[in-house]
């Protein structure tokens, strides 16, 4: 007699455990008092459970934390300004979104803030600058792996805020 109760196989798709709807990236002196304050506000009044970090210092190395809670997101918005790729942090935790995106299917939104989306793309103006400095002070297979995961973000869905805003 067959059991009612099946056990699921070992070749079925783990169930996820989200901790967040969304993870937030952003540089902080470009966006954290305007555009990503008011997002993030507008996000938990619709109930969306947002992770925004407050913490981190400028210069500071990404904490495995943040990566660990980049996996536990459904959705990662990344808010690319003209200082994003400035920071190191910032640039690891884009990667690391990029690499859910792609082995685990989370999904991106990327949010061009006064920027246009060739610069992003083709790393000119602000992104060629700090590139030129990350090539000096950071081995060539991680800076590649940011310049990989920023066309990447320019790929995906975007949306763009005007210089005006």
């Amino acid at each position: 007699m067959a059991s009612s109760t099946q056990k699921p196989s070992s070749s079925s798709t783990p169930i996820r455990k989200y901790n967040f709807d969304v993870f937030l990236s952003f540089r902080g002196e470009d966006t954290r008092y305007n555009f990503t304050d008011q997002l993030y506000e507008n996000l938990l009044r619709s109930r969306i459970k947002t992770f925004r970090d407050d913490e981190l210092e400028r210069g500071e190395e990404i904490k495995p934390e943040i990566l660990k809670t980049i996996e536990e997101s459904r959705i990662s918005i990344v808010v690319l300004s003209k200082n994003y790729a400035h920071s190191k942090c910032c640039l690891d935790e884009l990667a690391k979104i990029m690499e859910c995106s792609e082995k685990m299917e989370q999904k991106v939104l990327s949010v061009f803030y006064h920027l246009d989306r060739s610069d992003v793309r083709e790393q000119t103006e602000s992104f060629e600058e700090a590139f030129s400095i990350h090539e000096r002070n950071v081995e060539a297979k991680k800076v590649q792996r940011w310049r990989d995961a920023l066309t990447k973000a320019t790929n995906i869905s975007v949306f763009y805020v005007p210089k005006k805003w």
